[in-house]
C-alpha cells in the first residue's frame, strides 16, 4: 500500500553543482550524501516538507542514471512513493503483469529496501517503491 510520496529524482552529472542551486536560490540544503551501490550511483537529498528531493550522480558509466543522462540529459529521473511491503507490492504488479525493472527488492538509499516500476508500464514515468528500514 502506498504511504506517500517519498522523493523526486532529479539525474546530475555532479551532485554538488546542481545542490548549489537548491541552496543558494531557494534556500534549500542537502542533507548528505550517500553511495548506492545496487544502482551505482551517488545520492544527495534536499528535505521539502514531507518529501525530498533526490539528485543522482552516476558512479559508473554503465549505471542505469549514466545511461539516462547520455539519452535525456540531466532531469527529471523517477518518482519515489513510500510502501509498507516492497516485497509484497512487486509480487502483487509482478502477478497481475505489470512490467517491472526489479521483481524482488534491492538495496536503495537510507538502508531502504527498493524495487522499480519500468516506465513501459506507467505512460513514461520510473516509478520506485521503497520500503523504510523501520516498516
Amino acid at each position: 500500500m502506498i504511504k506517500k510520496v517519498s522523493h523526486i529524482a532529479i539525474a546530475v552529472p555532479d551532485i554538488e553543482e546542481a545542490a548549489k542551486f537548491y541552496e543558494q536560490q531557494l534556500g534549500l540544503k542537502m542533507s548528505g550524501v550517500e553511495s548506492v551501490p545496487s544502482n551505482k550511483v551517488k545520492a544527495g537529498f534536499i528535505p521539502v516538507g514531507d518529501t525530498r528531493i533526490e539528485l543522482v550522480q552516476p558512479e559508473s558509466p554503465d549505471s542505469p542514471v549514466a545511461r539516462f543522462i547520455d539519452k535525456h540529459g540531466p532531469g527529471f529521473q523517477h518518482l519515489c512513493f513510500e510502501v509498507d511491503d516492497v516485497g509484497a507490492e512487486l509480487a502483487r504488479l509482478d502477478a497481475a503483469g505489470v512490467r517491472l525493472v526489479n521483481k524482488t527488492p534491492v538495496d536503495g538509499a537510507h538502508g531502504c529496501r527498493v524495487g522499480f516500476i519500468h516506465p513501459a508500464a506507467t505512460g513514461g514515468v520510473l516509478v520506485e517503491l521503497s520500503q523504510p528500514p523501520d516498516a
